[in-house]
């Protein structure tokens, strides 16, 4: 490196002015990433690829042993492709995954020229990603973070995402005489204008008219949150309501979509008195919104709301997702403010719920100090951070199935968008206050404060999770890619020994491992069972039998053992709460 590129480089910070790079120095390589991520790239995407290659070259023999790997892998590849361009049968050297539809169609094995496309293809992209997973010298940490950006890179340039390497996209070209690609050209145009591929029309569903659609009436609104009590639809109910805080992050009606799918519906039907969290779509005046005012104003006092409603002392309270970590935060700042005999929840649930975020998933890679100060300086000039932008996060997460099948099923093969609910719902956005979130990412995300003792202070009262004593049912999802179930389980670890766990694993992900309505034949199944207080979750696991069916049932018998008296079914609306008005109400059709 000569005195001018050296000088041009510390302009940047990036090394000492006395001292050259030092290749086999990883903390140095780990530094030099940050550096670079800090000033031109600060959600490290390129930072974190180009530390990668620094920490390669630092450990040649490391190096020479993935070449070697790489290069006896080629060689097989050369006589797989001169068999099959000689006619001779070959068994591929790659085989796609089974869960990728990618090269499901059997062109890709019937056609020697597709084959080889697809296995030069597979076998790059597997030994990319292989060794960008395997990087020496580097933390665990910074590894899953340049793997997970060469992972989109790999599945953005696969072979499926051009019309001239795609046998398929062609074949409708000419079966419909160019009309695949006029049709893709227009929904190419479409998404051009709002910046975004759609995964579904924004008018396939009108909310409270095809989706939404249980009965009831909003009984209480405050500046942040609406409440809604669902119509009873049994002569009598169980005296103990059911109040669930839904998550801020999207709206509340993934738990109503339709009646087939509700578990609204459902627990109504059981007899239950439900009350349900609408959030309002914040504005820009309201990025001073704290998350001691999302406790304080949407949970404490919805919590009491819904006992003055119902003439109850104690209710069931549920939380999902990031409303079960504030759900969390609110029974630790309740059994410190009232004391565990008065706090006025007789138990608790969670769906699929962070409270220990050392381990957050396929998120990590998008929360660093410097992406943190690059979003707050986004919602500093907003006000809030806009709902579109996490959904790209969160879609890139899993970028074949959320960005590139779109991609090439629209613009490609030019087919027409599928009306699903749950993407519908998933593409029905909210917006973020800028003080709450900015909190959230901080001290949960990176201080990871919330499982640390006395640590946070939240609307007066110092939080530790360690004084919640009333019981908790949990529930996971065994393919959830935002809150990892090994992660939620531990939360056994964090609450008094005094309170009573019930831990579920269910199958499926995020969103359909708790969206598990009962059908026949069983569609999903589930392990559920108290832990011991130490237990860890490989134990448990093995000690647990397997159901077939949905957890529902399993909560429902729980949720009854926990108070079981009936009483006549409450109006949907009294005096003292009128119904301000129809479900789904107002805040939910804000834009």
């Amino acid at each position: 490196m000569n005195a001018e590129t050296a000088a041009s480089n510390n302009k940047l910070g990036f090394f000492h002015p006395t001292h050259e790079l030092d290749f086999s120095n990883p903390t140095q390589l780990e530094s030099v990433g940050k550096k670079i991520s800090d000033s031109l790239d600060p959600f490290g995407v390129i930072a974190s690829m180009l530390t990668a290659h620094f920490a390669w070259v630092s450990h040649p023999l490391e190096l020479h042993r993935a070449i070697a790997a790489l290069y006896q892998e080629y060689l097989a590849l050369q006589a797989h492709s001169l068999r099959r361009l000689s006619g001779i049968p070959s068994e591929d050297v790659i085989p796609p995954h089974p869960d990728d539809p990618r090269f499901s169609d059997p062109i890709w094995v019937e056609s020697s020229f597709w084959n080889i496309v697809k296995e030069w293809y597979l076998s790059s992209s597997y030994r990319l990603r292989s060794m960008y997973a395997q990087t020496p010298g580097l933390s665990d940490k910074e590894c899953r973070r340049a793997s997970f950006w060469v992972k989109n890179w790999v599945n953005a340039v696969a072979p499926t995402n051009f019309f001239w390497l795609n046998p398929i996209a062609q074949v409708k070209y000419i079966e419909s005489r160019g009309e695949s690609l006029v049709e893709g050209m227009t929904h190419f145009l479409r998404d051009a204008q709002t910046k975004n591929i759609s995964m579904i029309e924004p008018d396939a569903f009108v909310v409270g008219k095809d989706l939404a659609l249980s009965p009831g009436k909003v009984v209480f609104r405050n500046r942040l949150v609406e409440i809604l009590h669902y119509t009873p639809s049994t002569e009598k109910v169980h005296a103990l309501p059911i109040l669930i805080v839904t998550p801020w992050i999207n709206k509340y009606y993934i738990l109503d979509l339709t009646p087939k799918k509700s578990l609204i519906k459902y627990l109504v039907d059981q007899g239950f008195s439900v009350f349900v969290t609408s959030w309002k779509n914040p504005t820009a005046d309201m990025s001073s919104v704290s998350f001691g005012d999302y406790l304080e104003e949407g949970v404490a006092t919805t919590v009491d709301a819904v006992r003055d409603f119902a003439g109850v002392e104690k209710l069931h309270l549920v939380g999902y997702c990031i409303g079960g970590t504030l759900v969390s935060t609110y029974m630790a700042w309740a059994n410190k403010k009232f004391g565990a005999a008065k706090v006025p929840v007789q138990d608790w649930t969670l769906f699929t719920t962070l409270t220990n975020f050392s381990n957050p998933g396929g998120i990590e890679v998008f929360i660093d100090d410097s992406s943190v100060e690059a979003l707050e300086e986004n919602m500093a000039q907003r006000g809030y951070l806009d709902g579109s932008e996490m959904a790209a996060s969160f879609r890139l997460l899993r970028s074949n199935s959320l960005i590139w099948h779109y991609w090439v099923h629209s613009y490609l093969y030019g087919e027409k968008l599928p009306a699903f609910d749950v993407l519908f719902w998933n593409m029905d956005c909210t917006r973020l206050p800028y003080a709450m979130h900015s909190f959230y990412l901080r001290e949960m995300y990176l201080k990871n404060n919330l499982i640390k003792r006395d640590h946070l202070t939240i609307a007066g009262e110092p939080i530790d999770l360690h004084r919640i004593e009333q019981p908790l049912y949990a529930v996971t999802a065994i393919d959830d890619h935002i809150v990892p179930w090994k992660q939620s389980y531990r939360i056994r670890k964090y609450l008094s020994v005094k309170a009573p766990m019930r831990f579920v694993l269910s199958t499926s992900g995020h969103i359909l491992g708790i969206v598990n309505p009962p059908v026949n034949p069983p569609k999903r199944s589930y392990w559920a069972g108290e832990p011991f207080h130490n237990e860890h979750y490989e134990d448990w696991l093995k000690r647990m039998k397997k159901n077939p069916g949905t957890w529902w049932t399993d909560w429902v018998e729980w949720l009854k053992s926990r108070g079981d008296e009936q009483i006549p079914a409450l109006p949907v609306s009294t005096k003292k709460y009128p119904a301000l008005a129809d479900a789904p109400g107002v805040y939910v059709l804000e834009k």
